[in-house]
């Protein structure tokens, strides 16, 4: 398969693709896109037909076969887990050129003083798996002096941090400081050719929305277009990818943030945005913003 992206330096460093949450959803789009592009590629996830299913698609998709593929049982939220992963990753194809730490849920633990179990469960995943990921490999990433990227899953409610479920917004808040945190470790370390990236997918029919849903939204991205624009990213050497969707442009998510940010300049209440006395407020910002 002819590929504009496999001109990328990490993609021609000649090592695997590494995806948690390669199971379904971004990170199974993500597999199968980087095995069409020869890359040998290791998912990660959940033990259980899932998985397996998996593994039999990408083993029947990659130009090499079955010998290109690793599907690999693991929970992230175990930094031993993490730690098997790598060493299955390096024993089988000998070197990682891309990391994408892309496993996460969408537990919904309820109010900020509910369920701490429940908490430590999603934080345990979504930040906790992240950190698992990137200790776990990037030493001997950095060892092997070869480009190569780290993808984090991130998401718009870490950055804009709406009501509802303020569990995942601080596991995804947490993980935009670490990733930001990590680039700029990696840009300041002598030697080191590989990049940090946070994607930031909008609205987009994956797993996790899909059993609430019976068929994708008109509004929803598909998850092979949040990788297309992923790649378009990558590219263009944006840390940032942050994605559109069919119903949110990328100047609507720059004026959120852009208010969500002026709560703190302008000292207004946490949220404004949400707050019955700011309603007017932000919409009059929108529609200033639009003109």
């Amino acid at each position: 398969m002819t590929d504009a992206f496999t001109d990328l330096p990490p993609l021609r460093s000649g090592g695997a693709a590494v995806i948690t949450g390669g199971a379904s959803g971004i990170g199974l789009a993500a597999a199968r896109r980087f095995a069409a592009m020869g890359l040998p590629v290791a998912i990660a996830d959940l033990p259980g037909e899932r998985l397996s299913a998996a593994e039999a698609t990408l083993a029947a998709e990659a130009p090499g076969g079955p010998s290109r593929i690793a599907a690999v049982a693991t929970d992230v939220s175990d930094a031993s887990a993490l730690e098997r992963l790598r060493d299955v990753a390096f024993e089988r194809f000998g070197h990682v050129s891309v990391l994408m730490n892309n496993a996460g849920i969408g537990l919904h633990p309820g109010g900020a003083w509910k369920n701490l179990e429940a908490w430590r469960t999603l934080i345990g995943v979504n930040f906790w798996g992240v950190v698992h990921g990137v200790q776990a490999f990037l030493p001997a990433m950095l060892e092997a002096s070869r480009p190569a990227f780290v993808i984090n899953t991130g998401s718009k409610q870490g950055i804009t941090t709406p009501p509802g479920n303020a569990a995942y917004n601080v596991s995804k808040a947490a993980l935009k400081a670490y990733t930001e945190a990590l680039q700029h470790e990696l840009r300041n370390t002598p030697g080191a050719s590989i990049s940090a990236h946070l994607l930031v997918p909008g609205f987009t029919f994956t797993g996790i929305n899909a059993a609430r849903m019976a068929q994708k939204p008109p509004g929803a991205w598909t998850a092979e277009q949040v990788v297309e624009f992923m790649f378009e990213s990558l590219a263009r050497g944006d840390f940032y990818i942050l994605c559109p969707d069919n119903d949110v442009s990328r100047a609507m998510d720059e004026r959120r943030m852009a208010w969500a940010m002026g709560d703190l300049i302008e000292n207004r209440p946490a949220l404004s945005r949400w707050h019955p006395n700011y309603q007017a407020a932000f919409e009059a910002f929108v529609a200033r913003d639009e003109d």
